[in-house]
């Protein structure tokens, strides 16, 4: 299979090092809307410029409008789809079906593609999300290799994405709340401030052991290195829009090799990982691994060069295993602290001689700083930073100003025995006249190249000229009269098209019809059962089969057994179900009278999020629970669709595919197991069930009620939905 290789941009210059270094595609994101907003990102000229270069290499550029937009924000989406499609782009990445509906309306030629952060992680959820109008699905990173192939299997109609490099999440991506409810600073809306990475007090519930104190959910880095090969997947992705440019670079170039079958070069994964690398993993790739967790550190660590031998009063002692040089920064592992001691390379030595390089296999002596925490005989030492490496991956970039995205101006030239003219075929009345005695020419082919080079010198105008020439006698017409005859030609197309674009009318929100337009206020309160793969019938009640709705859960790796669930509960006379996620509303398809409403993973921030799911045919929805009170009283007043608050609850914070008990799988004994967590005064629990896991604050989640909502529920205590 012929895979796309994916690179990450956060920067112009990160975006010319992917292209140098054979990326088939680079993914971006903007100054807004993007979930890397701590990225430095592209401006509208950059954009424009950087997509000119890359289609000119036959590269694509993807633009992430990855988060999910309040209803203030989606009325800048016409100025930035228009600055998108005058750059070309090849494709739009979304989470926000409110951006999702605005771009099928006003960008109808641009690739769709639905976001990692949409969480899709089952053939039920990438055909559902295909049918809606996405050309592409990035998968969830949990998912194995068989699960890829399986989903690749069942629809074949779907492009598919998936990532092999880079930094990973604790939760499913899209699936975490941490960041926003308890720091106010959305993950959903690229402000993330990795709460995962934190370090926790952690103590078992119902063992009477001390608490630890670990970075419980602080992963190590996904590298899938020669194992993408074995990928049924459209496109590769490497993660790493907040990186420099060198490690996109260096990244890029170890894939491009790989997908090419180049003989591996082991100096290229060792380069990588001194510009940037927490310890690799390869995830649950090839099936369920606990050893994914880094819980003792965080942070960039490098490449293991050797162990602490010796610590003398200013000089460290060790055996590299690889070349090192003045200059270079080396890290070690400190116990007790969550970040290696870091410091640059000022002296070094080996055999007692100053050096400026020592080689691979030399027993080297360093200085160290005066200020050093306790180093312990044994300790890992890591190259963290390399003069050398910093040197090796320059790259190709162009002159500022010498791509952009040009119009195509068709242009006829007729050359007579006394006259020349050129007319736009496009605009009746962009022309140009040039009077004189025009001989035939000596050189026939002469005649003819001369109008050709005169044209092609468009030079800083925004026009590609497509020219026509008619002249049947290959009559001669000096250079200098057509240089002039180009320049009366672009000078007119240059005003008419800036008064063109004054009059146009610009991208215009559409107008929707609010429920409310309806003449009704309220619905009934919905009474809420949760389900899981354990729910048997006999669980509820006569009265929650008739009356409840049922809650889907939010992640579901084993859809035939949910299937199952559903069509019994069916049997029974369930007609009211909730949908968490997309694969839901594939899985209730076959039940053409059953009610479907949207829960808060299925976000809604935005009047046309809510249409999306109106035209549907969902009952009511429940908005994002990120979203402020005053964006709550806008879209319940603005929203197709009722809405139905949240004002208690205990919603998960994390939903994670990544064990918290430290005993091998071998070993397990299943069931459910609850650790309590304290961090910065605050209690948590995870909950760990069948190889998941979800976290929840101790504290519930309370709003107050916002008078124009349709109805509210409240939640009395956590409820595991996985």
């Amino acid at each position: 299979m012929i895979h796309e290789l994916l690179a990450p941009a956060g920067n112009i210059e990160a975006g010319y090092a992917a292209l140098h270094y054979g990326a088939d595609a680079v993914y971006l994101g903007l100054t807004q809307f993007s979930a890397r907003a701590g990225a430095e990102n592209f401006t509208f000229d950059e954009l424009d410029a950087f997509t000119a270069y890359a289609h000119s290499l036959k590269r694509k550029v993807f633009v992430a409008l990855n988060t999910i937009l309040s209803e203030d924000e989606v009325a800048q989406l016409p100025h930035i789809f228009q600055a998108l499609n005058k750059a070309k782009v090849d494709a739009l990445i979304i989470q926000d079906l409110g951006v999702f509906y605005l771009a099928k309306q006003l960008l109808p030629n641009i690739e769709l593609h639905a976001s990692t952060q949409m969480a899709v992680h089952n053939a039920e959820g990438a055909k559902f999300l295909h049918s809606l109008g996405f050309k592409r699905v990035v998968l969830a990173r949990e998912l194995t290799l068989d699960e890829i192939q399986k989903i690749a299997k069942a629809v074949p109609e779907v492009d598919l994405e998936v990532f092999v490099h880079g930094a990973l999440c604790y939760s499913y991506s899209g699936q975490c709340l941490f960041s926003a409810l308890q720091y106010g600073k959305s993950a959903n809306r690229g402000r993330c401030v990795y709460p995962c990475r934190a370090e926790f007090e952690v103590r078992e519930k119902g063992n009477n052991q001390t608490s630890l104190r670990t970075h419980l959910f602080s992963m190590k880095d996904l590298a899938l290195e020669e194992k993408v090969r074995q990928i049924p997947a459209l496109s590769l992705k490497i993660e790493g829009r907040k990186k420099s440019p060198l490690y996109v670079a260096a990244v890029t170039n170890y894939y491009r090799h790989i997908l090419d079958g180049k003989k591996k070069n082991p100096s290229e994964p060792e380069d990588i990982k001194q510009i940037f690398s927490r310890p690799w993993c390869h995830f649950h790739f090839d099936g369920k691994d606990k050893a994914i967790v880094d819980r003792n550190f965080v942070g960039h660590r490098g490449l293991v060069i050797g162990k602490v031998e010796k610590v003398g009063k200013n000089r460290l002692t060790f055996k590299t295993s690889h070349q090192l040089a003045r200059y270079d920064g080396l890290q070690i592992d400190v116990v007790g602290d969550e970040k290696p001691f870091g410091f640059g390379v000022k002296s070094l030595f080996v055999h007692g001689k100053a050096q400026f390089q020592a080689e691979a296999g030399d027993l080297v002596e360093v200085e160290l700083p005066i200020e050093r925490p306790r180093l312990q005989i044994g300790a890992p030492i890591y190259l963290a930073s390399s003069s050398e490496v910093k040197g090796r991956y320059a790259y190709d970039k162009p002159k500022a100003g010498m791509y952009r995205n040009l119009t195509t101006l068709a242009v006829t030239v007729e050359v007579s025995a006394t006259q020349v003219w050129a007319m736009c075929d496009d605009v009746a009345d962009i022309s140009a006249t040039l009077s004189g005695q025009f001989d035939e020419a000596k050189d026939a082919e002469k005649a003819i190249s001369s109008i050709k080079t005169a044209f092609e010198k468009t030079g800083g105008t925004p026009f590609y000229v497509n020219l026509t020439i008619r002249n049947p006698q290959k009559r001669f017409v000096p250079m200098s009269m057509l240089n002039d005859l180009r320049r009366q030609i672009l000078e007119q197309a240059e005003q008419h098209f800036d008064e063109a674009s004054k009059e146009a009318v610009a991208y215009e929100l559409p107008l929707l019809k609010s429920w409310m337009e309806t003449g009704k206020r309220k619905i009934e309160t919905p009474h809420l059962c949760f389900l899981s793969l354990n729910s048997k019938v006999e669980d509820f009640s006569s009265d929650d089969v008739a009356n409840s709705w049922f809650v889907l859960p939010q992640i579901c790796r084993k859809t035939s057994l949910l299937a199952e669930i559903v069509r019994n509960l069916y049997a029974h006379g369930v007609r009211k179900f909730v949908a968490e996620n997309y694969y839901a509303f594939e899985l209730l398809k076959p039940y053409k009278d059953v009610q479907i409403a949207t829960g808060s993973f299925i976000y809604v921030m935005n009047r046309y999020a809510a249409q999306v799911l109106s035209n549907l045919g969902v009952a009511w929805a429940i908005p994002a629970l990120e979203s402020s009170p005053e964006n709550m009283k806008q879209l319940a007043l603005d929203s197709a669709l009722p809405l139905v608050q949240v004002i208690k609850a205990f919603p998960p914070l994390f939903t994670s595919a990544v064990c918290v008990r430290s005993h091998d799988c071998a070993i397990c004994q299943g069931g459910v197991k609850r650790y309590e967590l304290k961090k910065d005064g605050r209690t948590f629990e995870a909950v760990s069930h069948d190889c998941q896991v979800q976290v929840f604050d101790s504290k519930p989640y309370l709003r107050e009620p916002i008078a124009e909502m349709a109805a509210y529920v409240s939640l009395e205590q956590a409820l595991v939905s996985i």
